[in-house]
């Protein structure tokens, strides 16, 4: 028998390796999520990754695309352009074919330029960017690009949906901007002015600040400039750190006024709201929100919520991640090049049962929007808190798409 098997072994070994040869390929899809893991912003990064991963386990859960499952691959950017591009060479050299990004519109400015230039100069090795979250208006209009797409309203959308709500509004007399010195916090000036006088002429801008992204410890000194001022509302596209230290700031400060915001729900802001007091005058422009019954929300919330310890900042990412799901399956290939025409015009039903799309002149996602206010939810008779702070978001406006949906001066190059 011990001659036999000196035999035999190497034989059945050969058979082995061949028949395992033989199987079709498991290889998964991989995405690669270039955005700040460490630094300031870190809490916003890992709380993408969080989302990132849930959609991709139950999209993973049924079947996956073309018979493989997806992987999330994460680069941490530290928020630099350079850092982001590096890392997508770091990502493409690794045979990754599919990146997402969403926290700095600098950023995104530098992967689209990347990106369009290696794929230009790598034809049949072509790359997509999914933006999930940078808002400047240009990526849809002057600069926009054939291998991006955007899944969040861009700054101006929100601005339009904000100002239409705040022009109602008699008490609004005197406003104060502040925002994030880059290509995002800048628009978000621009449109806010150029908005509220046409809007509301007779709103005095009291202030007009700008502060390096992600630098500020101390917003004391620019809310003791907001309360001089006299304002009584305040405008800022602040995200992450920016706008938890500026509202605990104002906190401090007993600062009275009232706040539209884009991303005061991110890590940090609702327990920075509580701390000012303010009932019901913190408000965010959002795509939706935890509180909201329609559709299959109140499912999906709870479920993610019991495993990642954070309630839906990005409903957008179930959007986009079930969107390029079905793009693939129905184009047949995982090949950026065949399955994004199949995104350009998708329609979707989002997670609220509403009817949402992704306009192919553009590549720019569609959809109703919100402005929730941040109220106890003892006395609003909401599900959810936030942060344990014994406070949520409800809705105070709906923007239905139609109003949303602002033309673009995109002149789209086709790859041949």
């Amino acid at each position: 028998m011990a001659v036999v098997g000196k035999v035999l072994a190497p034989a059945l070994l050969g058979a082995v390796a061949l028949t395992l040869a033989a199987l079709p390929a498991q290889a998964q899809v991989k995405i690669a999520y270039i955005d700040p893991l460490s630094g300031a912003m870190a809490p916003i990064g890992e709380g993408g990754v969080k989302h990132f991963n849930f959609m991709i386990d139950r999209i993973n859960a049924k079947g996956g695309v073309n018979g493989q499952k997806l992987e999330l691959v994460t680069y941490d950017n530290k928020l630099s352009p350079q850092e982001s591009i590096v890392a997508a060479q770091k990502a493409i050299d690794a045979g990754i074919r599919i990146i997402t990004q969403g926290n700095g519109s600098g950023v995104a400015a530098a992967l689209i330029d990347f990106v369009n230039k290696h794929n230009e100069r790598n034809p049949g090795k072509e790359v997509v960017y999914l933006n999930y979250a940078a808002v400047d208006p240009a990526f849809t209009n002057d600069k926009c690009s054939y291998w991006h797409f955007r899944w969040d309203a861009h700054a101006d959308v929100k601005m339009a949906a904000l100002t239409s709500y705040m022009k109602d509004n008699q008490k609004i007399k005197k406003v104060y901007l502040i925002n994030q010195d880059y290509s995002f916090g800048q628009a978000v000036r621009k449109s806010a002015t150029d908005m509220l006088k046409v809007k509301r002429p007779d709103v005095q801008i009291v202030g007009d600040e700008l502060h390096p992204l992600a630098k500020v410890t101390d917003f004391s000194p620019y809310v003791a400039k907001i309360k001089a001022s006299g304002a009584d509302s305040v405008i800022t596209g602040n995200w992450g750190s920016d706008i938890a230290l500026l509202l605990k700031a104002a906190a401090d400060a007993g600062l009275q006024v009232d706040w539209y915001t884009y991303y005061a729900g991110g890590a940090g802001g609702p327990t920075a709201i509580k701390q000012t007091g303010l009932k019901d005058r913190v408000y965010a422009i959002v795509e939706g929100g935890p509180n909201h019954m329609e559709g299959g929300n109140q499912a999906f919330e709870e479920e993610f919520r019991k495993k990642a310890n954070m309630g839906v900042w990005y409903p957008r990412v179930r959007n986009q991640m079930e969107m390029l799901a079905r793009a693939m399956n129905e184009a047949k290939s995982n090949d950026p090049k065949v399955f994004a025409e199949k995104l350009r015009g998708m329609k979707y039903t989002n997670i609220y049962g509403s009817a949402t799309y992704m306009r192919a002149e553009d590549h720019q996602f569609f959809q109703d929007m919100f402005i929730e206010v941040f109220t106890p939810v003892a006395e609003a008779k909401l599900k959810y808190d936030e942060e344990g702070t014994g406070w949520g978001w409800k809705t105070a406006a709906t923007v239905k798409m139609a109003d949303t949906d602002v033309p673009t001066t995109c002149k789209m190059a086709k790859p041949s």
